[in-house]
Formats: C-alpha cells, sequence, structure tokens
C-alpha cells in the first residue's frame, strides 16, 4: 500500500504513525520502506554564477572550505529570477531487519539513527549532493 504522512523525515513518519496508535508491532512487520521528499528551487542552467563555500557555509553544509557552490544570478532565460523549475530531494529508509527489530522494540528517532549508522542519507545529505552538483542554490 502507497500513503502520504506530513512528516519532516523519513524517520518522522515510524514516529508519526506510532502517535496516531499504530502500534510497533504492526509497524515492524507491515513497512517495507518509506520516502521524504522536498521540492526545492533549480538554479537556471544559463546563469547559474559559482562561488567558493567560507567556513560558515562549509560547517552548514558540510562540505569542505572552498567547495565549489552555486548561486542565482538572473537572466532572460528565466525572466530575470535565477531559477527555472524544480527538482525533488529524497530519503529513502528501506525497512531491513535491524530496522524493523528497532521499530518493535519502540525505539525513538535517535536510536534508530544510531542503527542505521553513517551510512543513512538523509534529505540535508541529498540537498548537499544537489549543491555541490549546481542546483540548488548552495546558499539556500
Amino acid at each position: 500500500m502507497l500513503s502520504t504522512l506530513h512528516t519532516n523525515s523519513a524517520l518522522g513518519a515510524i514516529s508519526r504513525l506510532q502517535d496516531m496508535g499504530v502500534e510497533p508491532f504492526l509497524l515492524s512487520t507491515s513497512l517495507l520502506a518509506v520516502m521524504s521528499q522536498r521540492l526545492v528551487r533549480q538554479l537556471c542552467p544559463h546563469c547559474r554564477q559559482p562561488w567558493q563555500a567560507d567556513a560558515n557555509t562549509a560547517r552548514q553544509m558540510a562540505v569542505p572550505v572552498g567547495a565549489r557552490l552555486w548561486q542565482p544570478k538572473g537572466c532572460p532565460e528565466c525572466n530575470f529570477i535565477g531559477y527555472r523549475g524544480r527538482t525533488g530531494i529524497h530519503e529513502l529508509l528501506l525497512v531491513d531487519d535491524r530496522v524493523r527489530a528497532a521499530i518493535h522494540r519502540g525505539e525513538n528517532e535517535i536510536t534508530l539513527i544510531q542503527q542505521l549508522g553513517p551510512a543513512w542519507q538523509t534529505l540535508r545529505h541529498a540537498g548537499r549532493d544537489k549543491a555541490l552538483a549546481g542546483s540548488p542554490a548552495g546558499r539556500r
């Protein structure tokens, strides 16, 4: 079954479902995957301008100081806005046996994140990767 649920992250969907009264044992046996997504403005490919991440931006985005990022400028192609269209950033939680067991035990989001380890790719990671690739803007 597919459904939508308003949360800030894929892991937040588990907490939200539990808050709605779904028992952990039901969640652990029925969830296969949870996806969270956001639509973000896409920089105009005709006029985007490169810039280098300063120390503050690098810290906030978890990129090296001096990393090449992009910012909007504006041109006739984008009606001088600097953006053209939208693109998605996604976070996918595949519910494997380890996650299933943590859900069944009623673990909180912090513990689930620890279970997932450093390979867990959040919306923030997806946004950073798109910013490094040139869309969306690295300053947003």
